[in-house]
């Protein structure tokens, strides 16, 4: 059982029909109305707390007081679906498969952005590792503002092996990386693509650059030559959108 804190991500999480047990609510919360009409609607139980109780609710011990905004739900465990769950659902809007690998990105305020755009973007589905990196926390449902009850997020043991699989099923996989050989804005991205994102620090592993078809790099004339991770996605997704937009 986990927790799910905020207006909106509770708000899409009642939405979307995720599995809610009970929903906490700071009595005289103007904002969390909307959150308590449609969980009546869908029958979900909802109870008055204290707002103090409400943020120690979310925060683990040895961590600064979480604000909880007056509304936390409890929820199942998030659900990870499989790889070919993500190909599958492609399948199923007759688009070629577009999906974001994340090779041990560790923050998880860049995975909640990263999901959030992935969600407003259209993106299939984001593939995470699952050791070594961050998984789907409250932090990062609440960084996502509610796109995590949307985005299919597959764990998988070796980024690699499933960079071997996609190229196998058709995707083109390209990594980011500020040593890329080409420019991403002069490139062609058009049919079944798989965007890599690296660490934070030290960008993507040797052997995963090694198995991507192609290493891209994002143009940059400041005196500093990198971008926060969850940025890096960002303009690589809405790249390779416009140019499906535009018909590039």
């Amino acid at each position: 059982m986990g927790y799910i804190y905020g207006v909106n991500p509770v708000l899409e999480a009642v939405n979307s029909g995720k599995t809610i047990n009970k929903i906490y609510v700071q009595k005289g919360n103007k904002e969390a109305c909307e959150v308590m009409k449609k969980a009546n609607e869908k029958k979900i139980v909802t109870v008055f707390a204290e707002k103090n109780k409400l943020d120690r609710m979310i925060t683990m011990e040895g961590e600064k007081i979480k604000n909880s905004q007056g509304i936390v739900a409890s929820v199942t465990d998030f659900e990870y679906v499989e790889v070919e769950d993500i190909l599958d659902y492609a399948k199923s809007k007759n688009e070629p498969p577009f999906v974001i690998i994340l090779d041990k990105i560790e923050d998880p305020h860049n995975l909640g952005a990263i999901l959030r755009t992935v969600e407003c973007m259209g993106v299939h589905g984001c593939i995470i590792q699952k050791r070594n990196a961050c998984q789907v926390t409250d932090t990062v449902e609440k960084v996502a503002a509610g796109a995590c009850s949307y985005v299919k997020v597959a764990r998988v043991t070796n980024i690699t092996e499933t960079i071997k699989y996609l190229k196998k099923e058709g995707l083109w996989i390209y990594g980011l990386d500020m040593e890329g050989a080409k420019d991403i804005f002069d490139v062609k991205l058009d049919g079944a693509i798989g965007i890599v994102i690296g660490n934070e620090g030290e960008g993507i592993t040797r052997l995963v650059k090694e198995n991507c078809d192609e290493m891209l790099k994002i143009p940059m004339s400041g005196n500093i030559n990198s971008l926060n991770a969850s940025v890096s996605a960002a303009i690589s997704i809405y790249e390779i959108v416009r140019q499906k937009l535009k018909g590039v």
